[in-house]
């Protein structure tokens, strides 16, 4: 597997985006643009996150998987609409989000999210109550989790101003519709159970792109996250020390009329170099905008009549779809060009095995 990708995955520092004069704010807003347009992954620097919340947000993790498998299971979900709680190991597959047949992923997850009213004729379920383990068994999960989502939650909001910025499409576009933003802060932990045989073709999380507008990650620095790249080639990314991964998600894809990408990525069994199974840590902060935000392909980027070929979406309507999918394990039908993405990649699909995906 080559590491010419890793090249294209370009190191920014945004500092200047709120320290900088005029002339250094467009430097910044232009180098986002080409990392949206060319590869839909950047790495930032210079966002402002302090280590002790990094550290607060790593002792969460620690916490609450820690915990026994029945005192984790008491936190799952009442349904799959309610993106909350805590996810089992094999319980989700993320290629369905794509209408993607694939077994099932080897990854446990605790979500947690803003909770805010959801507006009229909003399914509730958008904006469901969290889910806290019991502070006995775990001591400050509720506010170290608290204290990354005020954090990330402001940076996500840079990146959408800097996004606008770049589009020309006004510093407030954004804001506008994503002031109830649906945000959720998945925490994931992969392991593979000492004594578990994967299957073919088997995942820690399967080939999927984000549903939302911008995710951030912060993911330790052991292997397993691939990117899709332009050659159809899965390239491994690391993130560097310091840095968090941005990458894009479908409603800004829609939005942009896929100027903006949004990336295939998958997260291989991760295993050290004899091929042993280690554990990898990672937290994806997805910010998906206002439930009842219509997402319509923007002007400036509909092709020479007018036209695009996404139809306009509610955000509600397109997360529903994206979850029924994923955590509710119906195959997605409304996926159509994302899954097409998938097929350039079935040379190097399995792990562990020999069958590729099944699009539907």
């Amino acid at each position: 597997m080559s590491n010419e990708f890793e090249t294209l995955v370009p190191v920014i520092d945004i500092s200047s985006w709120v320290l900088g004069d005029a002339a250094a704010r467009d430097n910044v807003a232009a180098a986002v643009d080409r990392a949206c347009r060319t590869v839909g992954f950047m790495q930032i620097t210079g966002h402002g996150l302090p280590d002790s919340t990094v550290a607060a947000l790593m002792n969460a993790i620690d916490s609450v998987f820690a915990l026994d498998a029945e005192v984790k299971a008491r936190y799952q979900a009442p349904r799959p609409s309610v993106n909350r709680g805590y996810a089992p190991p094999k319980s989700e597959r993320l290629s369905y989000s794509l209408g993607v047949d694939s077994p099932a992923d080897m990854f446990e997850a605790f979500n947690v999210g803003v909770t805010l009213d959801a507006p009229a004729g909003i399914d509730p379920d958008m904006y469901p109550d969290n889910i806290w383990p019991d502070p006995a068994a775990s001591p400050n999960f509720e506010a170290d989790t608290q204290c990354w989502l005020d954090a990330v939650g402001g940076l996500a909001r840079t990146m959408t101003s800097i996004f606008a910025h770049a589009l020309g499409v006004g510093s407030g576009f954004f804001e506008s519709r994503t002031d109830r933003s649906i945000d959720v802060l998945r925490m994931v932990n992969y392991v593979i159970p000492e004594g578990e045989t994967l299957e073919r073709g088997q995942l820690g999380m399967g080939a999927h792109t984000d549903y939302g507008i911008v995710t951030i990650l912060w993911a330790d620095a052991v292997p397993g996250l691939e990117i899709l790249g332009p050659d159809g080639e899965w390239q491994s990314v690391t993130p560097q020390p310091g840095a968090l991964l941005i990458n894009l998600g479908d409603l800004l894809a829609r939005w942009t009329n896929d100027q903006y990408r949004s990336t295939m990525h998958r997260v291989v069994p991760p295993a050290d170099a004899d091929g042993r199974s280690i554990r990898r840590r990672s937290a994806a902060f997805f910010h998906d905008g206002n439930a009842d935000a219509v997402v319509s392909t923007l002007r400036t980027c509909r092709d020479n009549s007018g036209g695009s070929p996404y139809d306009d979406v509610t955000v509600a309507e397109h997360l529903a779809q994206k979850l029924r999918g994923s955590r509710g394990l119906e195959l997605n039908q409304h996926a159509g060009r994302e899954a097409a993405r998938i097929e350039t990649s079935v040379r190097n699909w399995p792990i562990g095995g020999k069958n590729p995906p099944k699009v539907t």
